[in-house]
């Protein structure tokens, strides 16, 4: 793989030959504004990091969380194009500088999370479930294909992200190649062989229905492919994955410590192992307020982590371009030990909290309910109208229009009207998902105001 074209500034739909502006934003930047101004990144303020939002403290969203990730990716991008630009002078030629590679990784964390449903991994769990474990679900399987049920059994927010991207719906995003390419964390199908050694493997990153357009896309960019439907990483990728990694590890902790899940001395000692040589206890205690002492070793925490992550991605880099390195840049830091036993204590002290644990099981059964709601009026309307009854029918007019014009495309699968309820059911933010659950099942109804 080679650098020229896996910054392609091109985007699905020219009609010309993308080139790099000239402009003072960039096409690269251009992809990160689009983000931020789009509808399905608003919607990230009312889904759930970790923590259902307390009343006495405030605690991350996916939202703040993706704007967290892209700063630190942008860092991340920036320090490394900057070292890139002199291994590779060619890139300079063609007028690439060290802020496009800051936009490219800026762009794509902004969007890691996008296809993310309600309620975070139990949302995803309970998408599959329904496909899985329930009757009505199961009883699909003998009406698609062996690669559309993978993708259905298996509800993946990646591939789901890279469907929000390049869903006419959605045309304003067009985003480039580049920023496509970074974003994709794992490139392949989800009925694509899994190779369990490589980490870009261990997950899918397209449906079936997306895999034309990933193909083309990882053409233009020169991917290398690993076999039917599966490519090695865009380079960048590794960058995006560390931001998050680098985020979700500490911020998580924070938040735990903020919330009385950890010790603030636990929290400091596990920070201070990251910090190393600049931790120094005595300017930290000077203050009373644990919130500006934990904000400070956050702030030391995160910068040693980004320049521990650069300095690998570079002294990687060849190995990445050809594909011989596949693993997460944190996992092989010297900081990787300290992160591990972060990771070990967030699992025991946060992840499996009560407050957490309530709020999966509740996900769970919201969006479980939901799906079987949905996907069968679905159905019935449109495969099996002598059984369209009409609780089906009030339940199928509660779709927003543009998922009912989608749903009336002709002509349609029943893949495909599936995956149109799974793009409704997964935009849902938690408090819409929970209304509408209130509202199916009765337990509350819309009061009409006089």
């Amino acid at each position: 793989m080679n650098w020229l074209q896996l910054l392609s500034p091109k985007r699905f739909g020219d009609k010309t030959e993308a080139t790099i502006s000239k402009d003072s934003r960039s096409r690269f930047e251009q992809d990160y504004d689009r983000l931020i101004f789009s509808h399905p990144f608003r919607k990230l303020q009312d889904k759930t990091q970790v923590f259902p939002l307390p009343e006495d403290d405030f605690v991350h969203t996916r939202l703040t969380h993706s704007l967290e990730v892209s700063s630190v990716g942008r860092s991340l991008g920036k320090a490394v194009g900057e070292r890139l630009l002199e291994k590779h002078p060619e890139l300079s030629e063609k007028g690439f500088t060290f802020y496009d590679f800051g936009g490219i990784v800026a762009a794509a964390s902004l969007a890691h999370d996008l296809g993310n449903p309600p309620f975070g991994h139990s949302g995803e769990s309970a998408i599959s479930s329904f496909f899985t474990d329930h009757p009505k679900g199961k009883a699909f399987q003998q009406q698609v294909d062996p690669a559309e049920w993978s993708d259905l059994i298996s509800f993946e927010g990646n591939a789901q992200g890279f469907r929000i991207l390049n869903d006419e719906e959605n045309s304003a995003l067009r985003l480039t190649f580049a920023s496509l390419g970074a974003f994709t964390k794992y490139p392949r199908s989800s009925s694509a062989p899994k190779d369990q050694n490589r980490k870009s493997q261990k997950k899918y990153g397209f449906y079936k229905s997306d895999s034309k357009k990933f193909a083309e896309l990882a053409t233009e960019m020169g991917l290398t492919p690993i076999g039917e439907e599966a490519w090695c990483r865009h380079p960048l990728t590794f960058l995006v994955e560390a931001a998050d990694d680098i985020c979700y590890n500490i911020i998580d902790l924070e938040d735990g410590c903020r919330l009385g899940l950890v010790p603030y001395e636990t929290t400091r000692d596990l920070m201070a192992a990251i910090i190393g040589e600049k931790y120094q206890q005595e300017k930290l205690e000077r203050s009373r307020n644990v919130n500006q002492k934990i904000g400070l070793l956050r702030a030391l925490a995160i910068s040693q982590l980004i320049g521990e992550c650069v300095d690998l991605f570079l002294e990687k880099e060849e190995d990445i371009r050809s594909g011989a390195f596949d693993g997460a840049l944190t996992e092989h830091i010297p900081s990787a030990e300290a992160l591990q036993a972060i990771t070990t204590l967030s699992i025991e002290k946060i992840y499996r909290s009560k407050q957490v644990l309530e709020r999966e099981a509740g996900g769970f059964e919201v969006i479980g309910k939901l799906m079987e709601a949905f996907c069968m009026a679905t159905y019935h309307k449109f495969f099996d109208k002598e059984n369209y009854t009409p609780r089906m029918k009030s339940i199928f007019r509660l779709l927003p229009d543009p998922f009912q014009d989608k749903l009336e495309q002709e002509p349609i699968t029943i893949y495909d009207s599936l995956l149109i309820v799974m793009d409704f059911i997964s935009s849902l933010t938690d408090s819409h998902a929970i209304k509408l659950y209130k509202t199916i099942y009765g337990f509350s109804l819309p009061v009409s105001k006089a």
